[in-house]
């Protein structure tokens, strides 16, 4: 490619939390530029958005249809190759799926829409396009989530058997969306964050990283969802039992009034023959554990060369796979084969989840079928 991908945003303006990370991810590997963005619906803000990043005042909008309407009037040379959409999730649907009828390639944050309905939407129009989309499950970026994956790919620990993961916050301990936290506030509320709370912001993630680690799916599941902060709308805590397509079974906890926890994403697996354990908050060990052997620590970077990464890096890691695809389709030469990247499937997967998980809650079955 002998030029950078050109990005648009949507959302991500200076009051947010995920736009700037999103930028710099984006920006970590000299790969892309952001060149235009409507970054708020307040038009102020969106002003004020743009100046801050150094956008050009013709290509700093006021609403998304602005701006995907107006970039795709540019000539080749200069319109955005992708649009980045970093809104709550109400506001992902419309935005992508415009993005996608002009023609333009989509990145877009989990949970992907509000509704499993919207997300097979944009799975048929994905599929019509061929045009690409990634959902930024940050956590399958990291190296040694990736090769956890690649050990279990490779049988190494034989047939998996148990999967435990699990992912606790304290961030929502109190009632935060009633004292000013703009974060707290439209995730708390099922207008703007769905049906699930707790579930669909961070069980999300734990459903992904169990079934991408493993290369197994989930086929049903037994859930309690609870609401532990009087007042709450939507649940702020969970627990999962699993069934996996190979017979194996799993828990998943998830939950943000773990009071005292930050973001302590954590997995574990189990086969015939050992098994291995990954944590968020320390992204460059694993541990692989073997029935008849001592354990042993994998630790990224360790060889003095490579440096360690973390969140961001990780985060950089999606945007870099997706970038090195689309240069690829752009210039009509074969994609890597190491490139992948979560993608409208596992958007998909992740609304079913969240859908399951809910009725699972409100049902006196033991066990309730994962229907995509």
């Amino acid at each position: 490619m002998k030029r950078k991908l050109r990005m648009g945003m949507v959302g991500g303006g200076k009051d947010a939390f995920i736009g700037a990370i999103h930028r710099i991810a984006a920006n970590m590997d000299g790969l892309i530029d952001i060149v235009a963005g409507a970054l708020s619906i307040n038009p102020e803000v969106a002003k004020d958005s743009g100046k801050m990043i150094f956008l050009p005042e013709d290509r700093t909008y006021l609403t998304y249809e602005e701006m995907i309407e107006k970039e795709s009037k540019l000539t080749a040379d200069k319109r955005i190759d992708f649009v980045t959409i970093v809104t709550p999730n109400f506001a992902h649907f419309a935005p992508a799926m415009l993005a996608l009828e002009k023609g333009f390639h989509v990145v877009i944050e989990k949970p992907i829409t509000l509704t499993l309905d919207e997300a097979k939407q944009l799975k048929k129009k994905v599929d019509e396009t061929g045009l690409l989309l990634l959902l930024t499950h940050t956590y399958s970026g990291y190296p040694m989530v990736r090769q956890a994956r690649a050990m279990l790919k490779q049988g190494v620990f034989g047939k998996i058997r148990k999967i435990y993961v699990e992912y606790p916050q304290g961030w929502l301990s109190k009632l935060s969306e009633r004292e000013g936290n703009a974060q707290a506030a439209w995730r708390t509320d099922p207008k703007k964050s769905g049906k699930a709370g707790a579930m669909g912001d961070i069980g999300t993630h734990a459903a992904h990283l169990a079934e991408f680690i493993s290369g197994l799916r989930i086929t049903h599941l037994c859930a309690d969802l609870n609401i532990l902060v009087p007042g709450r709308a939507l649940d702020d805590d969970g627990n999962v039992l699993l069934k996996f397509d190979n017979g194996a079974a799993g828990v998943l906890m998830a939950s943000q009034v773990a009071a005292g926890e930050e973001n302590a994403l954590r997995i574990r697996i189990y086969g015939e023959k050992g098994g291995l354990e990954w944590a968020q908050q320390e992204p460059n060990t694993l541990l692989i554990k073997w029935l008849e052997q001592p354990t042993q620590i994998l630790r990224a970077g360790s060889n003095g060369f490579i440096a360690p990464e973390a969140y961001l890096e990780a985060f950089a890691n999606l945007y870099r796979n997706f970038a090195w695809h689309l240069s690829a389709k752009i210039e009509g030469r074969p994609v890597p084969p190491h490139v992948d990247y979560p993608s409208v499937d596992d958007g998909i997967r992740g609304m079913a989840f969240i859908d399951t998980v809910v009725k699972s809650g409100q049902s006196r079955e033991k066990w309730t079928p994962f229907e995509v």
